[in-house]
């Protein structure tokens, strides 16, 4: 019994021997840069704003007598919106209209007695100053004449001033006073604001940086904008709006305090999901030509700042690099640190260490091709 159990065991030794030993897989994916295009998006926050964003104020002060229109209505050009207390605005046309008769009636007396001293002075029964003071008087009617019609003309554009229009087409904002409330051009807010919905103004900021490779790009901020492609528009629950805009003017003043230049795009409403005041993020998409494109996988970051590793002389050797995030940050183009030709690890930058050994790992096709080969040979 004894026999056999060590001739077993011998031959379990023997067969231990025999078998080759398992291989640890070492080695590293790796690629070879070459330009390449890619089309990216750089994301801006935006406010929004009616095309017209009229405040309403009244002109003349009194007692807030009717309110015709309602939050969110939609108007029309010259439709009433509301109406100032009328009555001591009517009192004050018919006053003038009473002073402009009198005025009218001064002046034909006036008239009169010039005429008549004319005629006497004549026949030399009249002094000249006589006449002279009768030619006085006549202008200073005529001028009495003249200066009621004027107060005619400002009371009844007074009255006028009662019913507060609309001055465009649009939608009414919020109405901050009710009937009875006691309003003047002073007020500190408006009675609303009729806001111009038809096509929307997107206002969002851009770097000095951004601006001068625009300018550098097209040659000049007129160029840019003529060939400034359409522009998406983030809506603040994220959804994407339906509609694309298009940039219309770029500020040609810089900020100082935050170094950016103002942007506005215009972007069509006519389903009025766009409300004046509202915010978003305009998706402005950039075409990268002969661009540098790596993996994430092939970076890892130390103290924010982002590394690859070159394979020079089959060695890793860490590079820093300046990136522009494409895809959602699945890649990267490289924008310094790297140029064509150079060869670097695709993927699990982050174990890897100063001056590692790189082995290229093999593919499967061509293990496939190789253990194909050894087993014909």
């Amino acid at each position: 019994m004894k026999q056999a159990l060590v001739l077993l065991c011998s031959l379990a030794a023997v067969g231990c021997k025999q078998a080759p030993p398992a291989q640890m897989e070492t080695g590293y994916e790796v690629m070879t840069l070459a330009p390449a295009d890619r089309k990216i998006s750089s994301t801006h926050s935006a406010t929004i704003r009616g095309r017209q964003d009229i405040d309403i104020y009244p002109q003349v002060s009194g007692t807030l007598t009717k309110i015709s229109v309602t939050e969110g209505q939609r108007v029309k050009n010259g439709q009433t919106l509301f109406i100032i207390d009328q009555v001591p605005y009517e009192a004050a046309l018919q006053t003038a209209l009473a002073n402009v008769e009198s005025a009218k009636a001064s002046l034909a007396t006036a008239q009169l007695t010039y005429e008549s001293k004319e005629e006497l002075y004549k026949e030399n029964v009249v002094s000249s100053f006589d006449l002279n003071t009768a030619k006085n008087s006549l202008l200073a009617a005529k001028a009495q004449l003249a200066q009621a019609k004027a107060q005619e003309v400002n009371a009844r554009n007074n009255l006028s001033y009662t019913v507060v229009k609309s001055p465009a087409d649009g939608v009414i904002g919020t109405l901050p006073y009710r009937v009875g409330a006691l309003v003047s051009s002073n007020l500190a807010e408006p009675l609303t604001t009729v806001s111009d919905n038809s096509d929307m103004f997107v206002y969002f900021s851009m770097t000095e940086n951004q601006l001068l490779g625009l300018i550098r790009q097209y040659g000049s901020k007129e160029e840019a904008l003529k060939n400034m492609p359409v522009i998406d528009l983030q809506l603040s629950d994220k959804s994407a709006y339906p509609q694309q805009g298009q940039i219309e003017t770029i500020s040609g003043v810089i900020d100082r305090s935050t170094g950016t230049v103002s942007l506005r795009a215009v972007f069509p409403n006519k389903e009025g999901l766009l409300h004046s005041g509202g915010a978003g993020n305009v998706i402005i998409p950039v075409q990268k030509m002969e661009a540098l494109v790596i993996p994430q996988a092939a970076t890892f970051e130390i103290q924010d700042k982002r590394y690859v590793y070159k394979v020079v002389d089959g060695k890793a050797q860490s590079a820093l690099i300046q990136v522009t995030r494409v895809n959602g940050g699945r890649e990267f183009i490289v924008d310094e640190g790297l140029v064509p030709g150079d060869v670097i690890v695709a993927e699990g930058a982050g174990l890897l260490r100063e001056g590692t050994p790189i082995q290229v790992k093999t593919t499967q096709a061509t293990t496939t091709t190789t253990e194909n080969q050894t087993k014909e040979g």
